[in-house]
């Protein structure tokens, strides 16, 4: 996720300003204990205490969806392959607004119930633990997007003039697909997006066969066949100019820009392959089977990280933002969060990666970067913001961003450049595709320069007031 960082720095991401007062944030509200046998209505994070569902682990969505512009009507299955954790007499999915017409559970119906964004389904038998099943879910509807002015706005499946422009962090995609909706439950995905004829469906992956076209409308067929979180799948379509290719590197790159940005296609094509290339040196092999980028006509105010197509929302992105999003790749898509506190693991990264970039091409130093922001006065926010321990209200505060960079860079100065990118490069290898901690990153940082790094960790993570160290 991309925001404006500070004056007298490049502006490389939200075009909005963000209002980023601390606070205390929302206080947590643990998930009541389910009943024998049903499982959980939240995941377990504390701080999201409703998003994602207990009891059953996610291994891939299959998502057939229709949608039409001029009337707003989505009309979906999502059939979702999934493993019991435990016995199951019911289990919850997430899903806003839609209206559910019928529900099965490895092809036998299933009777379900709808509270809030719970939609509660019984399957006629109760699952073992460990047993593998298959439900099936038939809904439409008009996707309504959330809006949050604590955190991003407006995010989710957002209708635009010609489509839709869908980005769904931190808990969107409940609005336009049931969904265990929470990063720890990463999973697969095969999208089949049916659109008026002359109108193009982008999603995460790449084209499963061409597109197809019967009766007026034109249907896309794309395959994420890596495990991906929820709130980065996308299905964002409308009127949209393509260029393709491959990197130097030889990485497939599919860009698209709404046809007011045609004069951005060729600069994000490129950007993206030099950068996605570049990142690959100092982070590791690119996870994905491609890379690319959308710009959309929808004047969202940022930029979100899209597995294999980060999203720009009505804005000519620089190659800042791009690093930023590219960088994402690595750092919150191949390796995700566990849980939401822990998002400087995403943004942080991120963010340091940009500075990386700008150090690259000659812009600013890392360390000149870093100085800047250190001589932001003691009663400066980010200094009251511990960014360690991201607040549900406020989960997007420059701390997390910024205040993130910084502690990469201070572990940096701590332990060596060699032993520093060793550590990204390792970080990155050890929990591919999977999801990680802070507690894990700081271990894996003490194991490889053998030194104690717990102070510094806890100074620049978790204290609210400006670090006195290092100088």
């Amino acid at each position: 996720m991309g925001f404006n960082r500070y004056a007298g720095m490049p502006v490389i991401a939200l075009l909005s300003v963000l209002a980023c007062s601390p606070g205390n944030g929302a206080a947590a509200h643990p998930t009541p204990s389910p009943p024998p046998g049903a499982g959980a209505a939240g995941i377990g994070d504390a701080a999201f205490p409703l998003d994602g569902n207990g009891g059953y682990d996610v291994a891939h969505y299959n998502l057939a969806i229709g949608y039409t512009p001029a009337t707003r009507l989505l009309d979906g299955v999502a059939t979702i392959d999934a493993r019991a954790a435990q016995w199951l007499s019911r289990f919850n999915l997430d899903l806003s607004g839609l209206k559910v017409r019928k529900v099965s559970v490895d092809g036998a119906a299933a009777t379900f119930t709808r509270q809030g964004d719970e939609l509660t389904v019984a399957p006629a038998k109760p699952l073992a633990p460990g047993a593998a099943f298959k439900v099936q879910v038939s809904y439409a509807g008009r996707p309504q997007p959330l809006k949050d002015a604590a955190n991003l706005g407006t995010f989710g499946f957002i209708p635009t003039s010609d489509g839709a422009f869908v980005a769904c962090e931190p808990n969107g995609a409940k609005t336009w697909f049931p969904a265990n909706d929470h990063p720890a439950d990463k999973a697969t995905f095969d999208f089949q997006i049916t659109v008026p004829k002359g109108l193009t469906a982008l999603a995460n992956g790449e084209l499963a066969g061409k597109p197809t076209t019967s009766a007026g409308r034109t249907t896309f067929r794309w395959r994420e066949g890596h495990p991906m979180t929820t709130y980065l799948a996308t299905a964002t379509l409308g009127d949209f100019e393509l260029r393709q290719g491959r990197t130097p590197g030889g990485i497939p790159n599919v860009t698209a820009v709404d046809p007011a940005y045609r004069g951005s296609l060729d600069s994000l094509y490129t950007n993206s392959s030099r950068i996605t290339d570049h990142w690959a040196k100092i982070f590791g092999p690119y996870p994905f089977s491609s890379t690319g980028g959308v710009i959309d006509n929808f004047a969202a105010g940022y930029a979100l990280e899209n597995q294999t197509k980060p999203l720009y929302g009505g804005f000519h992105p620089d190659d800042g933002i791009i690093a930023h999003e590219l960088a994402h790749q690595w750092f919150g898509n191949s390796v995700s969060i566990k849980r939401w506190k822990d998002l400087w693991l995403n943004e942080g990264f991120a963010t340091y990666a940009e500075w990386l970039w700008w150090d690259h091409t000659g812009k600013s130093t890392t360390e000149a970067t870093f100085r800047r922001n250190l001589a932001r006065p003691a009663g400066d926010r980010i200094w009251s913001y511990p960014p360690g321990e991201a607040r549900p209200r406020n989960l997007f505060n420059e701390s997390v961003y910024t205040r993130g960079g910084m502690t990469l860079h201070a572990l940096r100065k701590e332990i060596g450049d060699r032993t520093f990118f060793e550590l990204l490069k390792t970080w990155t290898e050890q929990h591919k595709y999977g999801n990680a901690t802070t507690p894990e990153f700081i271990a894996l940082a003490q194991q490889l320069s053998g030194k104690d790094l717990r102070s510094l960790f806890d100074v620049w993570l978790f204290q609210p007031h400006k670090p006195a160290w290092p100088t």
